[in-house]
């Protein structure tokens, strides 16, 4: 609303200026005109002196669609009725509204009619340098001044669009952002409480219903505040107090083993080393990894691994192939939906920002792997 009303006065004001300059070419033609203090280069009646000021004025009202009716009406005013200020409004509009490089013959046109007027005028002192020095002045500085009033519009332009595309790249980032957090809070929750509400199904011990009912209605409570927090993070690039890091790795583990997966975890971190940001990033990383491996994997072994090497964290997710189903804790039950797709999209965004690289794709005993390194600030080294 607030850029039509823009649009809407910026017309208004074109067309008050057009119409003030043609009141000038009027102001200075007509009264001249009728006091006799016109002239022309071949005899004509007064009407027809009045009748080219009055084309003159009215090509003013469509400088800025097509610039030639300018041109030819302020020079016929020169030379018809012997006024010289309209060539300089017409100068100046003239390289204002089409740029100046490809009017320089329009404008040495003008100049030329300039000199030409001024020569035979009889108001003048008839020396030809004078007369191409105010046709430089009075014509060609106009023009110039035209030109520079183009090139500075062009550049305010190209900035508001630049500013434009900014804005729209910054807020596709931003939705991109809220996306990765919120697939990554909801399908994790979703995805191990469908698990256990399966399990319940499987199960006639009234101690172990009890046991997945407690553990769904903790991971509903523990999805719901981490979606308040998140929506009041998303004012700010913080992570929210309650994000997860490293050390809830283990608990991730814990909570897929509780749904029937066989995961072992290799677990060797300096937590102290690590920054929020990096270390809720490998937390992202066991969990996509883990709800892969349940929706896509659920009878296979995992291998979790999170470690420091150097100044590196790797963080891995590896099932392997087939859907053994020996030594498994429990019955396995997969989600009956297949995912949104953005899951890893999503996550080699996470990393990238933290400076990593994440790797993913299938294994050569036909299992599939998800690695990713993180760069963090060893114990005692500099910060990163």
């Amino acid at each position: 609303m607030g850029e039509n009303w823009a649009r809407l006065a910026e017309r208004r004001r074109d067309t008050l200026g057009d119409v003030l300059l043609a009141l000038a070419v009027l102001a200075f033609a007509v009264p001249a005109i009728l006091t006799g203090r016109s002239f022309s280069l071949m005899p004509v009646p007064e009407t027809v002196r009045l009748a080219v000021a009055s084309a003159a004025a009215a090509a003013m009202l469509v400088r800025r669609r097509t610039p030639w009716p300018l041109v030819t009406g302020t020079a016929a005013c020169a030379l018809f009725a012997g006024q010289l200020v309209p060539l300089t409004l017409a100068a100046y509009s003239l390289t204002a509204e089409r740029g100046g490089r490809r009017r320089l013959g329009a404008v040495a046109a003008l100049a030329v009619a300039y000199v030409v007027v001024d020569r035979v005028s009889p108001y003048t002192d008839h020396a030809p340098l004078l007369a191409v020095i105010w046709a430089a002045a009075l014509v060609c500085l106009p023009a110039l001044v035209g030109h520079w009033v183009w090139c500075y519009r062009a550049m305010i332009r190209e900035l508001r669009e630049r500013a434009r595309a900014d804005q729209e790249h910054a807020a596709a980032l931003e939705r991109r952002r809220i996306a990765r957090e919120l697939h990554d809070t909801v399908t994790h929750a979703v995805t191990v409480m469908v698990l256990n509400a399966g399990l319940i199904q499987d199960t006639d011990d009234l101690g172990e219903i009890r046991k997945l009912a407690r553990a769904i209605e903790d991971k509903g409570v523990r999805a719901l505040t981490e979606l308040r927090e998140l929506l009041t993070a998303l004012r700010s690039s913080d992570l929210p107090p309650s994000a997860e890091s490293v050390e809830g790795i283990p608990r991730l583990v814990e909570e897929s083993r509780a749904t029937g997966l066989r995961v072992a975890l290799h677990y060797e971190v300096p937590e102290e080393a690590l920054s929020r940001e990096a270390g809720h990033t490998c937390y992202r990383v066991v969990q996509e990894g883990l709800n892969n491996v349940r929706k896509h994997a659920p009878g296979t072994d995992v291998q979790v691994v999170c470690e420091a090497r150097g100044d590196t964290l790797d963080v891995s997710v590896v099932n392997g192939g087939g859907s053994g189903g020996g030594g498994r804790a429990g019955p396995v039950r997969v989600p009956a939906h297949e995912g949104s797709g953005y899951g890893l999209t999503g996550l080699s965004e996470r990393v990238a920002l933290q400076g990593g690289r994440l790797t993913y794709g299938a294994t050569a005993d036909g299992g599939f792997a998800l690695r990713a390194s993180i760069p963090y600030r060893p114990p005692g080294g500099p910060a990163r």
